[in-house]
């Protein structure tokens, strides 16, 4: 593995969830992979459990880490071709070139813009990162991707499941803004190279991209949707076809424990953090339905994982 931007950049699915297991056994054995190895994680939005979990992660491999908030005073430029007159002091062209320098790995947490679909989807600001770095690049989250908490959901899954093809249902649940479809979309993703019964639901207005989706069941009654789940996981996402908006719906689509009980005991999932009585009931996360504090928990081993797996292909 060179970067770790999507599932595309996986060879078999199936094979790091087994080292992130093993990195979870024993998350000290790999201390001598990562010694005198740099990892530089910048952030051009806000983070608690992806930047604690990765640093912890390269601790964990014997990795130094270097924490920059790219929000706070050090805005850089991405576009290409521009005058460069406006309050952003660096191109990504020679930050990328520096920094690689500096690092072994380097991993960027970005957000879209919800404005500009075209520029989202196209992964704008990590695909500039990678074009102009010269050492890995590692996914902290991006514009339309979140591919460390999906492999810690699928890690998650592997660990709780009771059967061998296991009903994984993919919830939409209220917000009060808008937020992106990175966590769905990447969930989407890699649930549709593990051995589950995907099934997605939402309201009419809320359809994923169909690069995402594919063929994947979606399922408008969520009420039928979470009939015999084994999983359910929840997340808001704002519109695709109406670009990054809240629609007029009704907001009856809470998680709530009479929903719950439709399910095969269903465990709940959510990738945090997370609006109390607006995404799910206190009922529900205060049960032994949920594990989402396991989930985060698995956050730093899916990363390590990963780093693992780059450090292993760099020597």
């Amino acid at each position: 593995m060179h970067n770790y931007l999507s599932i595309k950049d996986v060879t078999n699915l199936n094979q790091l969830v087994q080292v992130a297991q093993q990195c979870k056994a024993q998350p000290f054995a790999h201390q001598a992979l990562g010694k005198n190895k740099t990892l530089v994680l910048l952030f051009m939005n806000p983070s608690l459990r992806t930047r604690l979990s990765t640093q912890k992660a390269a601790q964990n491999l014997g990795m130094n880490c270097i924490v920059m908030n790219l929000q706070q005073g050090w805005q850089l430029e991405f576009e290409d071709g521009v005058r460069m007159d406006t309050t952003k002091a660096e191109h990504i062209r020679e930050a990328a070139a520096v920094i690689s320098q500096y690092a072994d790995i380097i991993g960027l947490r970005s957000f879209p813009t919800l404005t500009d679909r075209d520029q989202d989807y196209a992964d704008f600001f990590i695909q500039q990162l990678t074009r102009y770095a010269s050492v890995p690049v590692v996914s902290l989250e991006s514009a339309i991707r979140h591919p460390l908490q999906s492999l810690a959901d699928a890690l998650t899954i592997a660990e709780y499941q009771k059967k061998e093809r296991p009903k994984v249902v993919l919830t939409w649940a209220p917000h009060l803004k808008a937020l992106p479809q990175a966590v769905g979309n990447s969930f989407v993703e890699f649930m549709q190279q593990r051995d589950v019964n995907l099934m997605v639901t939402h309201p009419k207005g809320y359809e994923l991209a169909p690069e995402f989706i594919k063929s994947t069941p979606v399922e408008y009654d969520q009420a039928k949707a979470f009939e015999n789940a084994d999983f359910i996981y929840a997340k808001n996402w704002s519109s695709y076809e109406s670009y990054g908006k809240i629609l007029p719906i009704d907001q009856d689509w809470m998680i709530t424990m009479k929903l719950m009980q439709q399910t095969n005991n269903a465990k709940f999932m959510h990738c945090l953090p997370v609006r109390r009585n607006v995404v799910v009931e206190d009922a529900v996360l205060n049960s032994d339905h949920s594990v989402v504090i396991e989930q985060a928990n698995n956050r730093t081993f899916a990363a390590q994982a990963v780093l693992k797996r780059i450090l292993e292909t760099k020597r």
